[in-house]
């Protein structure tokens, strides 16, 4: 189980000048490590299951980018720090990859509503997930975003279940218009589960 920390402080960030010399070397190590936490649900739909080190990964690129100065720094912890596990979740970043612009814009139509539509299933058990508390990501005109950031909160029997590979684990989309579902591989489950705390 996880003993990582569950937030970034400012001083766990890396010096611009040596996030930019070391940076080649992360992105590679975040490719890897992203690997076993991404599941591909349906023809376009990927939940990306974030965690401390993506996290802090994104918000050192924000500001490598960006170059805001040392402002830019509370920005990009409000905004990424929701994103990490607490202990008892899975959080992921759900994005709908259509590289046709007529034709995304005419599914992300259809597809109004999915973030409250994914679910994880372990066995009979089903965890539904939410939408974090980014707000509605699904315009009044009807239209969805194209990303979603989705929780998932385990109790302790969810958590137990996860666990056991003898459990069957499936990720799924039920919306009228998008109904699918993928098995989680076993790699997937071992890097999610050291998401949960040892409690």
């Amino acid at each position: 189980m996880s003993t990582t920390p569950r937030r970034i402080l400012p001083e766990a960030l890396m010096p611009l000048d040596e996030y930019a010399q070391k940076r080649a070397l992360i992105r590679k190590h975040m490719v890897e490590l992203k690997r076993d936490r991404r599941i591909a649900v349906g023809p376009f739909a990927t939940f990306h299951f974030e965690n401390y080190e993506t996290m802090w990964a994104q918000v050192m690129e924000m500001l490598h980018i960006e170059k805001g100065g040392p402002e830019q720094i509370e920005g990009e912890l409000e905004a990424y720090n929701p994103l990490i596990p607490q202990g008892g979740e899975l959080i992921a970043t759900l994005m709908l990859e259509i590289e046709d612009p007529a034709r995304r814009n005419r599914e992300l139509v259809r597809l109004a509503g999915i973030e409250t539509c994914c679910y994880i299933e372990l066995g009979d058990l089903r965890l539904a997930g939410t939408p974090t508390e980014y707000g509605e990501r699904t315009s009044a005109d009807g239209k969805t975003s194209s990303v979603h950031w989705i929780r998932f909160s385990f109790s302790g029997t969810a958590r137990q279940r996860f666990a056991n590979p003898a459990v069957p684990a499936m990720l799924g989309i039920a919306h009228p218009a998008y109904g699918h579902i993928a098995v989680v591989p076993a790699a997937t489950r071992a890097a999610l589960a050291k998401d949960f705390s040892a409690s």
